[in-house]
């Protein structure tokens, strides 16, 4: 009957190794927009799904046939010049019960999505981030549990900027 303890344990040891393997990051991390060359503060959350990046002025234009976005971050004065990127897709974010009005049939808000090179740590992916303007809140980044499972990431909550300033190769290219 003692055995059955060790037995349990032994089961746990495969997702040890596993998780040795992953990078551990705080609740806060620096992140830098490899594609956009700025460094800005991240909250991770797990209980997110998407990235969302602080952005205003949201204009959707063709070019060569493609759907671009047109933005200005909504970080501080200082970004003043727009930011065009392709339009990956739309993504359809749940509203809150008291983020909308009953009487509207929608649930949910819908925001452009583009692709961006984001590198925390000594980490780099090209990770999906809907543009909203989040100038309301302290971090002008989040990133959502699926770019975390990109970074094949760790967080851990009691840590803030566990993985420094960000430390990626310029020349390195994205993790797919």
């Amino acid at each position: 009957m003692r055995l059955k303890p060790y037995l349990a344990m032994l089961c746990l040891l495969p997702g040890l190794s596993l998780a040795a393997d992953k990078a551990v990051y705080g609740l806060n991390e620096y992140a830098l927009l490899a594609d956009i060359d700025l460094e800005v503060a991240a909250k991770l959350d797990t209980g997110a799904k998407t990235a969302s990046l602080s952005a205003r002025d949201i204009k959707r234009f063709k070019r060569d046939g493609e759907t671009w976005v047109r933005f200005y971050l909504a970080i501080d004065d200082a970004h003043a010049h727009p930011i065009e990127r392709p339009l990956a897709r739309i993504s359809k974010i749940k509203r809150r019960s008291g983020d909308y009005d009953p009487s509207e049939e929608k649930t949910y808000t819908a925001r452009p999505v583009i692709e961006l090179a984001i590198c925390m740590g000594k980490a780099q992916r090209t990770i999906e981030v809907n543009l909203t303007d989040r100038s309301a809140f302290q971090y002008p980044l989040l990133i959502g549990s699926e770019a975390l499972k990109r970074f094949d990431a760790l967080v851990d909550p009691s840590l803030k900027y566990a993985a420094g300033k960000p430390g990626c190769a310029t020349d390195a290219l994205s993790a797919e």
